[in-house]
């Protein structure tokens, strides 16, 4: 027992002398500090700088907290240990007090023990769900003892000399308002203005990054107040609703969580449980907990850890512990806790559970870690929320209407494509699928054509050399199918560029060929991972409109205009309206900045004259040259992308690119302008089929005649006007089915989607006429055969949205 002793003294000098260490060094940080607030030339806008020394000394504070952590949890361990100790004796003296006790009555003393063991037992506060995992508890202890030396750390600040230093900040609308450093918090400025916008406010943006409102502003800040209408708020706000859903599945399931971040629609979290797998029966019990956990307003509390003390908290969790050795390069990082989940997380999030008003738990999948199926299988857990009930009957309407247009159900039933387990990831277009890819891609042709491009074609397999040169096997490599061919590599070509630089530079160039333009529709094929291939929106094999523009530094211009009048005709035929927004130069960037600046002047200006609305987005541009991301709207809301313009100086280098200017320099560089309207077709047609719901425009449907015979005998007839519709390249059908009515007929084929339905009987066969109505019960009457040819002829040819009402 003495030896056990010294070791808890000795342990407990170590930790007051540590102590004593820590006081200096906040100490010397607050001095430096006050030097550096008092200084002429401090920053007005982040608050105080901070030298490299107090960098250092932070992060000697940081090692000596760690330091500090692992004394008391050696110290804690000694204790136990004197405590097993002393049981140990305890019990031993008992067993012979019993003993001598003989068959005698137990001690009064034990009965009091006992007695005593219960009652604390009993009074022990245990707010938290029963049979709750192992790692939740240690996990909690060790959060508040961080946080109580972190506490302990901040009182001691506050109390060395004068620290309410005033600071300045400034609101959206230009008002500048007072507070003290390391104190005030947006809650409170927002507060001082009106507790509704403080209550309504979901996140702060503090000098443009996004803010904890109730953590205190380090300097004098621009504030802003972001509502859940703001595109970073609902972020914000479905990312701490994960949070709740990741406590909800911990308590519920006692697996291990991965990941749980925010997506465009609501959030996930990941849990990886052994052999256990989540029923969709379990979503509602897990929706319920949810619920509760909103109703007892956990508040999110923040704490930055130094990274060693983090591998330990979570060293129970091999997910987080990958995250933290893979991702995360500094030396200290945050973990935020609601309730008993401690999670790894940069935050921000809102103030407290409470503030998530309404939430659902609607589904559930399995996946791999970070969607490589050759890592562990996870479970992964879909929810939404909003502040408003009103906000979730909207989008619930929104749910069902879009499974309505899930393109994947509308193929089925249309019988346009399908896919099979013994090519994952590649389509089977049957032939009235193949009809609308046909179909758009004539569309395109005569579009290119009109354009002055000039369609190539180019091989599906290169050697690695190719990929080499263009810096893809670099980059891209494991995305591409590879295979080994009299001892070389080769792979199937994932996108055109590289092979379109090799027919540029196939002879010399002049600039009187200038701007040369390459449209190819070669397929290509990309290894996407298995767990993230879905219906025709994300495939292995697929088709682009893709094209490539080369040109000179002078020809940007007038190029980029061709290029967004293009998409424009493209897109109004499919009535599509669409969003534009220019990416300039990034961090990254290679090449000239004269040459990124002129590119980005003359982008600028093409817009401007193209007079549609474009924002600009800072620094998103890729690192080979600036870019117009485009966005289009489809019929319920939802925002796709598709096309694309990309300038590229850096392809052009890669592979000598040159021709002959007008001066005679014969080593000119083009440019390379990356362009596609439809992006892939396999998508387009996705995004297509859910837009119009199944009811495909006349020019592009795959139903656009049904031919009805009124009885048995107009059936010949019937198979004649058949005939004729389909010689002329429309696609028709004829209903010879005789075990039902007329009017059962005409119901059939308007559920179907043809667009017109040709009632014949005695008096049309007798007259040469078709007798027509459309799926939408629009009757046009009688018309000579010819002239109903005639007319939807044209009808196709013009392209138009509403071909049945313009008849």
């Amino acid at each position: 027992m003495a030896a056990e002793t010294l070791v808890a003294e000795s342990v407990a000098s170590r930790l007051e002398r540590q102590e004593e260490d820590i006081r200096w060094l906040w100490a010397e940080v607050l001095r430096l500090r006050d030097e550096l607030l008092n200084a002429p030339d401090r920053c007005q806008a982040e608050g105080p700088c901070l030298t490299r020394e107090v960098a250092q000394l932070r992060a000697e504070n940081r090692d000596l907290r760690y330091r500090l952590y692992r004394l008391r949890v050696c110290l804690a361990e000694e204790l136990s240990h004197q405590a097993k100790l002393e049981c140990a004796a305890r019990a031993e003296a008992a067993q012979k007090e019993a003993q001598r006790a003989a068959a005698g009555a137990q001690p009064l003393s034990s009965q009091n023990q006992e007695k005593d063991v219960t009652k604390k037992e009993e009074m022990e506060p245990d707010s938290e769900v029963r049979n709750q995992p192992h790692f939740i508890k240690k996990r909690l202890k060790l959060f508040e003892m961080l946080k109580q030396d972190h506490q302990v750390l901040s009182a001691f600040y506050e109390k060395m000399g004068n620290t309410s230093t005033v600071i300045t900040v400034r609101l959206a609308d230009g008002k500048a308002v007072e507070g003290e450093v390391w104190k005030t918090t947006p809650y409170q400025v927002a507060a001082d203005i009106s507790q509704e916008l403080a209550e309504s406010a979901v996140i702060a943006k503090v000098n443009g990054e996004l803010w904890d409102l109730d953590r205190p502003l380090e300097g004098d800040s621009k504030l802003e107040l972001l509502m859940f209408d703001n595109e970073e708020a609902q972020a914000v706000y479905w990312h701490s609703s994960a949070h709740i859903l990741g406590e909800a599945m911990e308590l519920y399931y006692g697996g291990l969580l991965c990941y749980g971040p925010p997506i465009e629609n609501g959030f996930y979290y990941d849990m990886f449980m052994e052999d256990r797998v989540v029923s969709s029966t379990e979503l509602s019990a897990l929706e319920n907990l949810c619920k509760t956990i909103i109703r007892e307003e956990q508040p999110f509390e923040r704490l930055e850890v130094s990274k060693a003390v983090l591998l330990e908290m979570f060293k129970y969790n091999k997910f987080k512990c990958r995250i933290l050795e893979e991702k995360v390069n500094t030396l200290t990082t945050t973990v935020y806790r609601c309730g008993p989940l401690i999670d790894l997380c940069k935050g921000p999030h809102v103030r407290h559970t409470g503030k998530i008003k309404t939430i659902k738990i609607f589904k559930n999948s399995s996946t791999y870690w970070e969607g490589n199926p050759e890592m562990e299988t996870l479970q992964r857990v879909y929810g939404v929320s909003f502040p408003d009930n009103k906000m979730m009957i909207t989008w619930e309407k929104f749910q069902e209407e879009a499974r309505n247009r899930d393109h994947r159900r509308i193929g089925k039933e249309q019988e346009l494509f399908f896919f099979h387990d013994l090519s994952p990831g590649s389509c089977f277009f049957l032939p009235r699928g193949a009809f609308i890819y046909n179909t758009l891609m004539d569309f395109i042709r005569e579009e290119y054509h009109r354009q002055n491009f000039t369609e190539v074609l180019s091989p599906n397999m290169y050697n690695s050399k190719l990929w080499e040169t263009s810096g893809h096997w670099q980059h891209y490599s494991e995305n591409m199918f590879t295979f080994d061919i009299e001892k070389d590599t080769f792979a199937l070509k994932p996108m055109n560029c590289p092979g379109h630089c090799l027919m540029f530079a196939h002879r010399p160039r002049s600039w009187r060929e200038m701007p040369i333009r390459f449209a190819d529709f070669g397929v290509l094929h990309r290894n996407e991972l298995s767990g993230t291939l879905s219906g025709l929106t994300r495939v292995r094999r697929f088709q682009q409109d893709d094209a490539h523009i080369f040109c000179t530094m002078e020809q940007i211009e007038e190029e980029i205009k061709g290029c967004l009048q293009f998409l424009e005709s493209v897109y109004s035929t499919f009535g599509f309206s669409f969003h534009l927004h220019l990416s300039t130069r990034p961090g990254n960037f290679l090449g000239e900045v004269e040459l990124w600046d002129e590119a980005e002047r003359q982008l600028q200006k093409s817009l401007m004259d193209f007079g549609k609305p474009w924002t600009i987005n800072p620094g998103d541009g890729a690192f080979y040259g600036p870019k117009i991301d485009i966005k289009i709207t489809d019929a319920i809301g939802r925002y796709h992308q598709c096309a694309t313009i990309q300038l590229d100086f850096q392809l052009p280098i890669r592979f000598n690119l040159t021709y002959v200017s007008k001066d005679g320099d014969d080593k000119k560089k083009p440019v390379i302008i990356h362009r596609a309207i439809l992006g892939s077709v396999e998508r387009m047609i996705a995004i297509l089929s859910e837009n119009y719901g199944g009811k495909w425009p006349f020019w592009l449907s795959p139903r656009q005649v049904m031919v009805i015979p009124v009885g048995p005998t107009c059936e010949k007839y019937a198979l004649q006007v058949s005939s004729e519709f389909f010689a002329e390249g429309f696609m028709t059908d004829v209903d010879l089915d005789h075990s039902c009515t007329l009017n059962k007929k005409i119901r059939n084929a308007q559920l179907a989607q043809y667009n017109f339905i040709l009632v014949v009987g005695e008096k049309e066969k007798t007259n040469n006429v078709v007798n027509v109505r459309t799926r939408d019960n629009r009757i046009h009457g009688e018309i000579a055969v010819t002239s109903a040819i005639d007319k939807l002829k044209n009808l196709k040819m013009s392209r138009i949205l509403h071909a049945e009402e313009e008849f």
